[in-house]
């Protein structure tokens, strides 16, 4: 798909992937470029970046009313809603040590409200002859990630979400991406990733160097041209997935003595 002249929804566009990504669509020539954030303020300084064919709204993404009224106000007052790029997240250290709020809210945010997404919009993109559903995972969603339980969990579930999405309703026209990067100079990490890997030079996330946004952001518009399901802007994922694929238990033993050398470290 071409983003020439489409109706483009991004979530956690007030800064990181989000930010480039509503930033590159418009720069592809999108009609109409919402900008959601929690951060209504962050929401509007992009929007601002953007100009005119910007909108900024803050967002709760784990709330199903306020996406689905969010997707009303789209369609009524500009029009049918193109693409749909849920990008919203965050990160958390931990496993069973945090609360199962914890768990439970970054269940809710990493895929439960890409689940709000496709029960507002599929129905009616069915019902036009298609349209695109985005959605940022990460390779964590695919490989785990050591230092967050529920990160692991919740990016696994989008990941797999977006797989049923697109067996069930690919033949009707929609259709689906997922974003799977390691890691990326966004707020999950910081600037010196301390905020999420502690290890910079030999930390899980970090292993394949950091990404800019803008890179990321480069590669999703490529995969909605391509209409790719996986988006690995890392290329060194593919491997790893082959890897996992070919002897899971050799995997997770290769896993449990990088965790060792990591924990050594500290």
């Amino acid at each position: 798909m071409e983003l020439n002249d489409k109706i483009t929804v991004v979530t956690g566009a007030g800064s990181g992937i989000g930010k480039a990504s509503a930033i590159a669509f418009a720069n592809e020539g999108a009609r109409h470029v919402v900008v959601a954030d929690l951060n209504g303020d962050h929401a509007q300084a992009v929007a601002d970046q953007i100009g005119d064919r910007a909108q900024a709204v803050a967002l709760d993404v784990a709330d199903a009313a306020a996406v689905e009224a969010l997707c009303d106000q789209i369609e009524a007052d500009v029009g049918p809603i193109d693409l749909f790029f849920s990008n919203a997240g965050y990160g958390q250290r931990g496993g069973l040590n945090i609360s199962t709020e914890d768990w439970q809210r970054m269940m809710d945010v990493h895929f439960t409200a890409h689940l709000h997404v496709a029960k507002i919009l599929v129905p009616r993109m069915v019902g036009r002859g298609g349209g695109y559903l985005f959605s940022t995972a990460s390779a964590a969603g695919l490989l785990t990630q050591m230092d967050s339980g529920p990160y692991a969990v919740s990016k696994a579930a989008a990941v797999a979400f977006a797989e049923w999405l697109s067996i069930n309703y690919g033949e009707q026209g929609i259709k689906v991406s997922v974003l799977a990067p390691q890691a990326v100079r966004t707020h999950i990490i910081g600037d010196d990733l301390s905020a999420w890997d502690k290890h910079a030079d030999s930390g899980q996330a970090s292993q394949d160097g950091i990404l800019e946004p803008e890179d990321v952001a480069a590669v999703v518009v490529q995969t909605i041209r391509d209409e790719n399901f996986l988006c690995l802007p890392h290329p060194q994922v593919k491997t790893y997935i082959q890897r996992k694929a070919g002897d899971v238990d050799r995997w997770i033993t290769g896993m449990q003595r990088f965790k060792k050398k990591l924990d050594d470290a500290e």
